[in-house]
């Protein structure tokens, strides 16, 4: 009976976690798309980077020196988790912001759950038939609310950029699950935004050459704190530490939630409309979620 409540209660931590990410990346969309005009892609995404590494660094630094051994060890593995996570990942999203809204941003990444699962199911997981059924309902809700209701969808180039943000996202998700337990969480997260970042710097100084900086006003360091601190650091060990927790799979319906999310701070900071459409998939999606995350199978 303990134990029951010890999983119920540690399932409940970890879509906690899961839904905190959610949230704050969802604001990351809106980002991404008012620095578009302003900050070149690349170079937003090294300085999310130095922040993060900024902010976790007092907290993280003395503990990836301790385990420096560990690290060193499992190199292959944190470049692979590096380049997947921070390098590509989010650079592709900012690249993404110049050509499409922050709507099909959130509503597009929302696929890589399904990658998460499929990754999980050729790991040999059972993902049970709620949850796969979850997985689905929030799926249609999210196809639902990219096409418009319609059956073709139109596709813009930073619309693609997206899609290749959310297989390398999927990757990474996935990727977690084979994380040593032996290195911290923190040491981890402190190992992959350093590595990231180093992997990005190349490409940042030929578009810093190519392009010239940016002006650092309130209206593109505001922003660049947002996602370095919140959406980077408080994020993604919100993140990691759920997928510890409570699988890929399960965190990746959570994260069903980010269009949803998307279109409410959409609609509350930008005016955005919102119909009946929007709304039904909304349920859809939410409905979904709270089936495929519940415990069981």
């Amino acid at each position: 009976m303990g134990g029951g409540r010890t999983a119920a209660g540690g399932l409940g931590v970890g879509l906690a976690l899961a839904a905190l990410a959610t949230v704050v990346w969802s604001g990351s969309f809106v980002t991404s798309r008012a620095l578009a005009d302003s900050v070149p892609p690349i170079q937003h995404a090294f300085w999310r980077w130095l922040i993060a590494i900024a902010a976790v660094a007092p907290f993280a630094a003395r503990q990836a020196w301790r385990q420096r051994a560990l690290l060193r060890r499992h190199f292959g593995f944190l470049v692979a988790a590096s380049l997947l996570g921070v390098t590509v990942y989010n650079t592709l999203v900012n690249q993404a912001g110049v050509t499409t809204t922050a709507g099909n941003m959130g509503m597009i990444m929302a696929a890589s759950p399904v990658l998460m699962a499929v990754y999980e199911r050729l790991g040999g997981a059972r993902l049970g038939a709620r949850r796969v059924t979850g997985m689905l309902v929030a799926c249609a809700g999210v196809l639902l609310l990219v096409s418009g209701g319609s059956l073709g969808m139109d596709l813009a180039v930073g619309d693609l950029w997206v899609i290749g943000g959310a297989v390398a996202f999927g990757s990474y998700s996935a990727l977690l699950r084979r994380r040593p337990a032996e290195i911290s969480g923190l040491p981890f997260l402190f190992a992959t935004f350093v590595l990231g970042a180093l992997m990005l710097l190349p490409v940042f100084l030929v578009n810093l050459v190519v392009q010239g900086g940016f002006e650092p006003t309130a209206a593109t360091v505001s922003p660049l704190l947002y996602v370095g601190v919140v959406s980077s650091a408080v994020a993604f060990f919100a993140w990691n530490k759920a997928i510890s927790v409570i699988g890929a799979a399960r965190a990746g319906v959570v994260y069903y939630l980010q269009p949803v999310c998307v279109a409410l701070l959409s609609f509350a900071l930008l005016g955005e409309g919102m119909g009946w459409l929007q709304v039904m998939c909304m349920a859809l999606i939410l409905g979904g979620v709270v089936l495929g995350s519940a415990g069981g199978k």
